[in-house]
């Protein structure tokens, strides 16, 4: 089975910019290993930062890709870096991917036997997967009875036992990580992959299976989590997912007024004993689906207050997106639209009537609603997704004039899709917005393509944007600026303020000064040097040597040898008793 055309531009509209040229990066220095085809499934080795490589997983149909996931820690918008790479190598390298079995065909070589000792070895080789084995037992081996009523279909078929055990087994491995002196505990992943699964059983539709995994969670934490607090572990982050994954899974459940009062009695316990707010959840709990603004707002009835008979919450933003998520699950659109609307979450209305194919009505509704970068952003690639490539470029324009902060992601966007368009004057205001906010020498020498004969003009006006800019991580890129257009003293003022920990960055700057001024090399590389041989760090000494060969070639370059030697026989004496940094001075040849 082949795998579905996957241009380009299709892969930049799924990531941002840094993150497209980061993967193209990774992608050019061949470190996409091990593709491998299995089926609908296509899975990669990426090496990266870790020891351990990160791992790509695409998976697709006959109508194109399903989904896509790293085991990376990216978190932030559109694909990861490591996920550009291997969409890089699908674009560009197909007939290098590996076709192997797929687990079907693989188990089906196997009889009961064989399957049961391959069970046993892995078993043995990774013994976390014994508890993965028995919660999926619990739940195969406990069959619904379709012959009762609905009611009894309903109620949880799931095994919690299994999830505490995990729960206490993860606190545990926190107390022995904290008594270690590991700076960092398995509380957050860890803890939060257990209740990811709950919301997992909701978004397939099991709430009740989600409300007994939620509850063997929380019980769990609110009675052990005073071992981990004397280590000053915090419960916050876990305590917020914890609120969602409840709402979710209350609301997308038909629970009897008996199940609501037991609920609640159990959180109102856990959270006094855990010294937690479960506010959002109750307020789930206490709503429904019934609640009477809410059921005016799905009708299409909106009020000033939106779904609120009373002041509205801090929560009431995670609440309505929590319902948002579940009316687009269950396909109930125009609710999803009057919802949306009514407690102002612009950018799910206007996202929403794009996916829809409503894109004139999207345009028409952003022209007065749409107040930011975000959520110009969103509605731009959602109607790129749907083709309409260039009303999609003039919502990004729009966006560019908007509050936000995005403004660097967006205008990178906006200039490849301006490209894509053939529009250069427009791909050059946009990814000249993206320079204003965080200078960059890859764009800077994609804007002189696009200005072409006006480079001139565009240029003076960059190299405004250069000096004056004071974000923090741009010294590299002003210093490839500065030294491509020849403009040392540029280059030395930035250098001069750098610590010596940038010293690549510091070593390029003083070759580049080497003749155009060798005195400030001398002065700067002298006083880094210094500076590390009178602290007498002996780990150090190596850096100190590699200034004063700075030192050196500047004092040569000047004609000044003479005084080079005089300088390096005053050092001698000076840190004579350092032999370490004796042998090191004459190991260099710096005569």
């Amino acid at each position: 089975m082949s795998i579905p055309q996957i241009s380009e531009f299709t892969i930049r509209r799924h990531a941002n910019a840094k993150s497209f040229q980061r993967g193209e990066a990774y992608y050019e220095a061949g470190a996409v290993n091990a593709v491998i085809q299995r089926g609908h499934l296509v899975q990669a080795e990426v090496t990266g930062t870790e020891a351990r490589p990160y791992h790509v997983n695409l998976s697709f149909d006959s109508s194109g890709l399903t989904s896509v996931n790293c085991t990376c820690a990216y978190n932030f918008e559109g694909w990861c870096k490591h996920i550009v790479a291997t969409m890089l190598v699908c674009a560009r390298n197909s007939e290098n991917i590996e076709q192997r079995p797929t687990l079907e065909q693989l188990l089906n070589r196997l009889d009961i036997i064989q399957t049961q000792r391959l069970l046993q070895e892995l078993v043995a080789e990774y013994p976390p997967l014994i508890e993965a084995i028995d919660r999926h037992v619990s739940w195969m081996t406990n069959p619904a009875d379709n012959q009762t009523t609905i009611k009894f279909v309903r109620r949880s078929t799931l095994d919690p036992a299994p999830f505490r055990r995990q729960v206490r087994q993860i606190l545990k491995d926190t107390v022995r990580y904290f008594e270690e002196g590991y700076e960092e505990d398995p509380i957050g992943e860890d803890l939060l992959s257990v209740v990811q699964t709950a919301v997992d059983f909701s978004e397939r539709g099991e709430g009740e299976n989600a409300i007994a995994i939620l509850s063997a969670i929380t019980s769990t934490c609110a009675e052990n989590w005073d071992d981990v607090a004397e280590y000053g572990a915090e419960n916050d982050e876990v305590v917020w997912e914890l609120n969602n994954a409840w709402c979710e899974a209350i609301l997308s459940t038909e629970l009897t007024p008996e199940e609501k009062v037991d609920i609640q009695i159990n959180l109102e316990a856990w959270q006094d004993e855990w010294n937690v707010d479960f506010g959002l959840v109750m307020e789930a709990l206490r709503q429904g689906w019934d609640y009477p603004p809410l059921v005016q707002v799905l009708q299409g009835n909106i009020s000033e207050r939106g779904a609120w008979e009373e002041d509205v919450p801090d929560y009431a933003d995670d609440l309505a997106l929590i319902r948002l998520k579940i009316l687009e699950r269950q396909e109930r659109y125009q609710e999803y639209l009057y919802l949306a609307e009514a407690e102002g979450q612009t950018q799910q209305y206007l996202t929403m009537l794009g996916r829809l194919g409503r894109v004139e009505e999207a345009i028409d509704a952003a022209q007065t609603q749409m107040n930011s970068m975000e959520e110009a952003f969103a509605l731009a690639k959602t109607l790129s997704v749907q083709g309409a490539l260039q009303q999609s470029l003039d919502i990004a324009q729009s966006g560019l004039n908007l509050p936000g902060n995005c403004q660097y992601e967006l205008g990178i966007w906006t200039s490849d899709l301006a490209v894509e368009l053939g529009n250069s004057e427009a791909a050059l205001l946009a990814i000249k917005a993206a320079f204003e906010i965080k200078p960059s020498f890859v764009d800077y020498q994609k804007m002189a393509e696009l200005a072409g004969e006006n480079w001139g003009s565009v240029k003076t006006d960059l190299l405004r944007i250069v000096r004056t800019c004071i974000g923090w991580g741009t010294e590299s890129a002003k210093v490839d600026i500065f030294l491509h257009e020849g403009l040392i003293d540029d280059a030395i003022a930035i250098a001069s303020e750098l610590s010596s920990d940038r010293s690549e960055l510091i070593h390029r700057v003083m070759d580049a000064a080497m003749s155009h001024n060798p005195g400030w090399v001398i002065v700067n590389a002298r006083r880094r040097a210094e500076k590390i041989m009178d602290a007498g760090k002996a780990e150090y000494y190596y850096y100190a040597v590699e200034w004063l060969k700075k030192a050196r070639n500047a004092y040569l370059e000047s004609g000044k040898k003479a005084d080079w030697l005089s300088y390096r026989e005053n050092l001698m004496q000076t840190h004579a008793r350092k032999r370490k940094l004796m042998g090191m001075f004459q190991q260099s040849g710096m005569e």
